[in-house]
């Protein structure tokens, strides 16, 4: 294809570094928990101004831990429709009743007023998700919410490596935060996911629940039910090379951003709008269609005629209308479901030319404008 749907990048120097690292690892013996996991452990509480970060096997797990540490089973937790299966699929594992709030049509984010209006006696927490990367403003007010309310805030931003709001980093406005390594996002480690938290007793029981459960690594006195949670030394190896090109890789993100924020100002389609104050890493770049296009035959168009490949939506429908969701679906939430049938999610990657971006464009111009 001329313009992939996304680009993952390792330069020939940090392949050799990885595998340097991974043959160090090898000869050790120490294929988990080792000497590069707590590198990349140290590297990334620093990046992200987080005083602990837990490394685990995946984005999900990385969820799934806070929750179980927060004891929230047979308990509610409000969880952000427009998102990906895990963020409520982690909630379930934990044990909670979750119950779906809309999103914010201005934001993508959840709707502060939705989880005000939800809040009931059983109520314990909510997770909000940082679309795309974009850390919307309205996160301040989700936590004074949560703190007149006695309720915890979680942040799954699975999306949001390097992210801020007002200089505060991603991860850092609740009790937790989530991030993933797979494939697809800003930081490409194959599989894994972290956990930041400023929670002493959070990032101690993570350590626990990470393995099994285990009170230490040397024995087999098992203190909770926790599973294989644990982040190999090879997949470390491969987040922290990735890791060391953060500040790169999301300039190069946000130069292409730019790019078609400049390009689109007057086209056929509408960017989401992200605020001065909020600084976005692009793991997706979002538009809005025009009303009358079927993004269907747009997607299908760009990539039979012009050999372009849409990035996967954030995401195509939301979670409430899915149908392993159905026992917790209550009725409609239109800004959800509104928003998660009309955005599309432009090509960007950390090595995506401006003539890339350019035909981008300009292929959603024929396609759009009669």
């Amino acid at each position: 294809m001329r313009v992939p749907p996304a680009k993952i990048y390792f330069p020939e120097e940090d392949r050799r570094e990885i595998l340097r690292q991974i043959d160090a690892c090898l000869q050790s013996g120490q294929l988990t928990l080792g000497a590069i996991g707590k590198e990349l452990e140290a590297e990334f509480a620093v990046a992200h101004a987080s005083p602990h970060a837990i490394a685990v096997s995946s984005g999900t797990s990385a969820l799934e831990i806070p929750l179980r540490v927060l004891n929230c089973a047979g308990k509610e937790v409000l969880v952000q429709a427009n998102s990906f299966f895990a963020t409520a699929a982690a909630a379930v594992s934990a044990g909670a009743r979750i119950r779906f709030i809309d999103c914010d049509p201005a934001t993508m984010a959840i709707d502060p007023a939705a989880v005000e209006a939800a809040i009931g006696p059983d109520t314990v927490g909510v997770i909000t998700v940082h679309i795309g990367g974009f850390v919307a403003p309205s996160v301040l007010e989700l936590q004074r919410i949560c703190s007149e309310n006695g309720l915890w805030l979680m942040e799954d931003a699975a999306h949001a490596h390097g992210s801020s709001l007002d200089g505060q980093m991603a991860g850092t406005f609740g009790v937790a935060g989530s991030f993933s390594f797979y494939p697809t996002k800003v930081l490409a480690g194959g599989e894994g996911g972290m956990i930041v938290t400023a929670d002493d007793a959070i990032a101690e029981e993570a350590l626990v629940y990470r393995d099994q459960g285990k009170a230490s690594f040397l024995t087999n006195d098992h203190t909770r039910l926790g599973y294989n949670w644990r982040m190999s030394e090879p997949h470390a190896a491969i987040t922290l090379s990735q890791l060391r090109r953060l500040d790169e890789f999301v300039a190069h993100r946000r130069h292409i951003a730019h790019r078609y924020d400049e390009a689109l100002a007057d086209g056929p389609v509408t960017p989401l709008v992200i605020p001065p104050n909020s600084f976005c890493n692009y793991y997706k770049y979002i538009a809005f269609l025009p009303s009358s296009a079927d993004r269907t035959t747009v997607k299908k168009r760009l990539r039979g005629e012009y050999e372009i490949g849409l990035s996967g939506e954030v995401y195509e429908a939301p979670l409430h209308l899915q149908s392993v969701f159905a026992p917790w679906a209550e009725g409609s939430l239109p800004g959800a479901e509104e928003l998660c049938a009309r955005h599309i999610c432009l090509p960007v990657s950390a090595v995506m030319t401006d003539e890339q971006a350019d035909m981008v464009v300009d292929a959603l111009q024929a396609v759009l404008v009669p």
